[in-house]
This record gives structure tokens, C-alpha cells and sequence, in this order.
């Protein structure tokens, strides 16, 4: 049992879409809506160094290798950070299989059932053609960096983002910032068992993530990143 029983309830459901019809971009936090304990044990293997590699994206192309990075201008550069590849090294695959259970859940038919009802959108990946590619873990080092950028795909209707940091400290930084109504941005700490959903074609809803603070005693920020698209 992935989710809290109590956080999905017909009426608890009614609420969530009511803060989508009232917030600007369109979204909604839900905190503890996954087993804490599951979690718990996820991050165990997430904080393991092996299975992270390093990902990079300019404005203009998406995974950029390393030799064009350096020749992308500061500028061009929107995305720094580690995404999660359990199968970089077949011999250190063993006891991923937990974390790799979640990322189905999350494109199984319970969980966009969920936000289809959330949304009141039919979410679905028929016409996906790499569905797991739409959902992975990330981390970002003091180094990393998460800029100003939209998520507003051609049939996207829902982006969801999974906090998965354990007692994060408020002066740690790497909040999630919408531009949010009139350019007053809105910030939403990473904290632990924090799931953030939101319409990426609402208005306000172009997002970045606040720099850790290099004092910070957390090596890393982690998260779940998931997109879903509607029929």
C-alpha cells in the first residue's frame, strides 16, 4: 500500500480540486499522501552514491553532452542535476528493485485514477511512447541548479513533484518558486513526504528551484519528478 487512505478520501478529493480553482498557477500540496515508511526506505537507496549520473539541458536542447555544455552560454543553461539510472552498473542493481516499484505505482492506473479525479481529466499514457522516462528521482548538489523554465507540453495536464528530504532545515534553500499571479512568486520548501501537483498551462505556473545554501547540511535535495498527459 503506496498511498494514506486518508489523504484520498471522496471528500478530502473535493477540497484538492477546490484549491486548484483557487490558486494561482493551479495547484495543490498534499503532505503525507505516501506510506512514510516506504519512503523512508527509498531514500535509503537514493542516498547510496552509485546509479546517479549527471544531466544537463540548455533552452534550446534537451540532454546536452558534456562537450556542448561548455560551449552553451550561462545563459542557455537551465537545468544541472543528477537523475537516478539503477541500471549504470549491473553488479550494484541489486536492492533497487523498492524505488524502481515506486516509479511504476506512480504510472499505474490507482495513481492517475487519483489525479484524473484530482484534475477531472482522463490521465493516461496510450499515447505516451516512453512512459518511465516521464518519471524518475533527481537530486541537486550546491553546484546544481533548476532555472526559470514552463512545462507546458502539448497535452501535459498534470506535473507532479515528490519531496523525499529528512528534517530540512528552513535557511536550506531549494525551495520550488512559481512566478505565480502578477509576478509574485510562491515558494514551497522540499520537505519530507511533500507531493506538490499543478496544471502546467495555468497561469503563473513557470517554475524554478531556490539555490541550496552553501552552508547547508544536507549533501543533497531529493525529489520524484513525474509528467502526465490526458487522452
Amino acid at each position: 500500500m503506496w498511498l494514506n487512505e486518508e489523504k484520498i478520501s471522496d471528500l478530502v478529493i473535493k477540497h484538492y480540486r477546490a484549491c486548484l480553482l483557487n490558486t494561482c498557477p493551479k495547484h495543490v500540496v498534499i503532505d503525507n499522501l505516501f506510506n512514510a515508511e516506504k519512503l523512508d526506505a527509498i531514500i535509503q537507496l537514493l542516498s547510496q552514491p552509485q546509479h546517479w549520473q549527471t544531466q544537463q539541458h540548455s533552452y534550446s536542447e534537451l540532454y546536452v553532452d558534456p562537450q556542448h555544455w561548455h560551449e552553451v552560454t550561462e545563459q542557455e543553461r537551465f537545468v544541472q542535476r543528477d537523475s537516478w539510472q539503477p541500471d549504470i552498473d549491473d553488479n550494484t542493481k541489486i536492492g533497487t528493485d523498492l524505488a524502481q516499484e515506486f516509479l511504476s505505482f506512480l504510472r499505474g492506473q490507482e495513481f492517475m485514477s487519483l489525479l484524473s479525479k484530482i484534475f477531472n481529466v482522463q490521465i493516461t499514457d496510450i499515447h505516451v511512447a516512453e512512459p518511465s522516462i516521464n518519471t524518475n528521482y533527481f537530486r541537486l548538489g550546491n553546484h546544481d541548479f533548476v532555472s526559470q523554465h514552463a512545462d507546458d507540453s502539448p497535452g501535459r495536464e498534470v506535473c507532479m513533484l515528490l519531496y523525499l528530504n529528512k528534517n530540512w532545515q528552513t535557511n536550506a534553500g531549494g525551495e520550488l518558486v512559481f512566478l505565480g499571479k502578477t509576478d509574485n512568486p510562491l515558494s514551497i520548501s522540499p520537505l519530507f513526504n511533500r507531493c506538490v501537483l499543478f496544471d502546467p498551462s495555468s497561469e503563473g505556473s513557470e517554475h524554478w528551484v531556490a539555490s541550496l545554501n552553501p552552508e547547508n547540511t544536507a549533501q543533497y535535495r531529493y525529489n520524484v519528478t513525474s509528467w502526465y498527459w490526458s487522452e
